[in-house]
């Protein structure tokens, strides 16, 4: 009897949570009733969002073409195309397309990924039409001479000295990670080689704006201040863009070894001993996506994460830093870590994977389920307050939630359960973690084995002062 009674008491607990989250929820499917879906004939896909009481709209524009479509030769091409696409096109020429976003007091930028490239822009709505127009005509005819793939070359370029080749342990330990995926249309970086981006031309920069600049690979949001001729707007400049005959390059999940890797590098810029750690997971299509990002975000991402805890009572750290990587059909969860000066690479390896098999061993309790939830929650409402969030949100729409875009998403993340938690995390995080260590010049390596050694009262005393 008095396991029967525990057990009505947990159900009754689990769907008095349900029930919160429900109603929490319910913003994502209020403010996804109001999106307009349409899909022109050419296959561009189109959603409408108007908001009440906005002054400006957002225009968020995904096109499915990054890093992943590259050949050989042409790596880099994406990111250096998304570049072109500001200086110039057929009835914009120059630098027009920028001065008038800045005389509109328009914001705007662009991001390239291994999956997409995304444009996106915010300005008043009394200039929806023209923004549309300029939009279309820099998509559609973008202007690509001599002097301006010269002049973004150079930009490309030093922007990748200044991210990459200039920061300690970055380009070995990026070129590394992507070996352990060489072969796969995931194997390179999106910046691309400098052999590659020098060696670009109008005409093959003209050729990969005609393969993969298409219509049926983008997806159009606007949302805010939405006048009632914006569809119409949109039809009449981007209507007219040809469909090409070929279907859109496409991709599979990738297959990866999950058994462990232990690697080395050495830098002589570097300052101190550093740690990557990293675990191949799932892509965001991938049926365990939504439990994995749950495992991420109590293990390493939030403030109350298990590393977050542990950090304020036993620091062996210094600082960490975790950003997941999801794309389309892969993922990867990483750490990087700082050690103190008494600890070891080797003993922050096992903190991380103790905390991996405790984890895997119980998971969570419903409680802690719920509030990973609720976080997962409060960051998709809050990208309802910020235009470019939730255009760029829409415009980022997986296929399987075409028509459920905001809630689509919630919804397995609300469907995961601890058998989930703990099945991914098994699958996925205890086969075995990609180990990198980076490390400082000899001299450095050694001062540090020597504060290992030393009592934890000498080592303390020595961080505060180098600090």
């Amino acid at each position: 009897m008095a396991h029967l009674f525990i057990a009505a008491t947990i159900t009754t607990s689990v769907a008095a949570a349900n029930d919160v989250l429900a109603q929490l929820a319910l913003p994502l499917y209020q403010v996804e009733k109001t999106i307009e879906y349409r899909r022109l004939d050419n296959g561009l896909e189109v959603r409408l969002l108007p908001l009440a009481q906005r002054q400006s709209v957002a225009i968020a524009s995904q096109f499915a073409v990054g890093s992943r479509n590259e050949s050989q030769g042409q790596t880099g091409y994406a990111h250096l195309f998304e570049h072109m696409l500001f200086k110039g096109s057929q009835n914009a020429p120059g630098d027009s397309y920028s001065q008038t976003m800045s005389a509109l007091s328009g914001r705007f930028n662009a991001s390239t990924f291994f999956d997409y490239t995304n444009y996106y822009l915010n300005l008043p709505s009394n200039a929806l039409e023209l923004a549309l127009w300029l939009e279309a005509d820099r998509f559609i005819r973008p202007s690509l001479t001599t002097d301006t793939v010269k002049n973004q070359q150079q930009t490309v370029l030093e922007e990748m000295a200044t991210t990459i080749d200039n920061q300690p342990y970055i380009r070995p330990a990026m070129e590394f990670l992507l070996k352990q995926v060489q072969g796969t249309p995931y194997g390179h970086a999106v910046i691309g080689s400098k052999t590659d981006i020098e060696a670009a031309t109008t005409e093959s920069l003209t050729q990969f704006h005609q393969t993969f600049y298409r219509p049926d690979t983008l997806q159009l949001s606007i949302v805010g201040q939405v006048p009632p001729q914006t569809l119409t707007w949109v039809k009449a400049y981007f209507a007219d863009w040809p469909m090409p005959n070929n279907t859109p390059q496409g991709f599979h999940p990738l297959q990866v070894n999950r058994q462990s890797v232990h690697h080395e590098i050495i830098d002589a810029r570097g300052p101190w001993p550093g740690l990557l750690l990293a675990w191949h997971t799932v892509g965001r299509s991938h049926q365990d996506a939504a439990a994995i990002s749950l495992v991420e975000s109590y293990l390493l991402q939030s403030r109350s994460s298990v590393l977050a805890k542990l950090s304020l009572t036993e620091p062996k750290q210094l600082l960490y830093y975790s950003l997941p990587l999801t794309m389309e059909h892969f993922g990867v969860m990483n750490l990087v870590m700082v050690p103190r000066a008494n600890i070891s690479l080797d003993q922050l390896t096992e903190q991380i994977t103790a905390i991996i098999d405790d984890f895997a061993a119980g998971g969570l309790t419903s409680e802690q389920l719920k509030q990973l939830k609720l976080r997962s929650l409060q960051q998709q409402l809050a990208k309802l307050d910020n235009d470019i969030s939730l255009a760029t949100t829409l415009s980022a729409t997986l296929e399987q939630d075409r028509l459920t875009p905001l809630s689509g998403p919630w919804e397995r993340v609300n469907a995961v359960t601890n058998a989930d938690i703990i099945r991914v995390t098994r699958q996925y995080l205890q086969p075995g973690v990609v180990r990198l260590e980076l490390l400082p010049p000899w001299y450095i390596r050694w001062s540090k084995a020597v504060l290992e050694w030393l009592p934890t009262g000498w080592t303390d005393s020595l961080e505060e002062q180098v600090l």
